[in-house]
């Protein structure tokens, strides 16, 4: 099965990429997490986006926060999908890296997903190599049944409260 990188701008952003790391291991996707920056390491976050797909990796996520070009800035360096976490900081709370994430130019796509959207990065990596993986498409369709169960179980939760207040 191909790796899924989750790259961090900081370190700082390990307690949001968690979530992630955590659901891409609960689905058996092997994970790398790794700090690198845009700006202040470049030439690593490019060698790294360019030999990912050599190095066995199928996704890189990437989550940063304020100016947030991380996720361009590796997206610019492979084919592989690049999925983008805009981190919420004390700044604008998160909306400048959202916009700094999705809006990349023509020919570099980054997929992103909500502010602080860890959870959903990984559910989106998983179904990017469920494409060519039935085991984990099978995993991807409990978690889906799991989810639908558990809504129609708090339905009849509330139908039995509104039927006591008759």
């Amino acid at each position: 099965m191909k790796k899924v990188a989750v790259i961090m701008g900081s370190d700082s952003d390990f307690p949001t990429v968690t979530p992630a790391i955590k659901r891409l291991k609960s689905f058996g996707i092997p994970v790398e997490a790794h700090v690198m920056s845009a700006h202040r390491t470049p030439e690593a976050a490019a060698a790294f986006s360019s030999h990912a797909a050599a190095d066995g990796f199928g996704v890189i996520i990437a989550a940063a926060g304020k100016a947030a070009h991380l996720a361009g800035v590796l997206a610019a360096h492979t084919t592989l999908p690049v999925i983008g976490i805009p981190v919420k900081s004390s700044t604008l709370d998160g909306l400048d890296a959202l916009l700094a994430t999705v809006q990349m130019p023509s020919g570099i796509p980054v997929a992103t997903v909500a502010i602080d959207g860890a959870d959903n990065a990984a559910i989106l990596a998983a179904q990017m190599l469920a494409l060519s993986d039935a085991d984990l498409s099978d995993r991807l369709v409990a978690m889906k049944k799991e989810m639908a169960d558990g809504v129609a179980k708090k339905d009849a939760a509330l139908q039995e409260k509104v039927a006591a207040l008759e």
